[in-house]
């Protein structure tokens, strides 16, 4: 989950990523949290794991960082981490479709500047 802040109000929202050791990339449709994190690029970022087993095990990180909209070879080379990684997850290829206003897709780069973590093992 990615979240924005601005002029008071925060947005939290899931995105599809892939993390390269130091920025996460995503992209996503024009729209509400683009505005947002184009206006104020300090964003936090929150993935978390519950173990399927049922168990009461968890981990989680959450890394904050600055939104930076990426174009031409930054941005193929970001949505091809990002296809990868889904690929692997999910095993579906598929392309970014538009966002649901029909606007073009929004390739960018949230560069970590801090990241804690937490675990329960049980």
């Amino acid at each position: 989950r990615i979240g924005c802040h601005l002029d008071g109000r925060t947005y939290v929202v899931p995105v599809v990523y892939a993390y390269d050791g130091g920025s996460l990339y995503a992209c996503s449709g024009e729209g509400r949290k683009i505005e947002m994190m184009r206006a104020n690029p300090n964003v936090c970022f929150e993935v978390d794991e519950y173990d399927e087993a049922g168990n009461g095990s968890w981990r989680s990180v959450i890394a904050e960082g600055v939104f930076e909209e990426l174009k031409g070879l930054a941005a193929t080379r970001a949505l091809a981490l990002v296809a990868k990684r889904f690929v692997a997850r999910t095993g579906r290829r598929g392309r970014p479709r538009r966002g649901k206003s029909g606007g073009k897709i929004v390739v960018f780069r949230i560069r970590v500047e801090r990241a804690s973590g937490r675990a329960v093992a049980r």
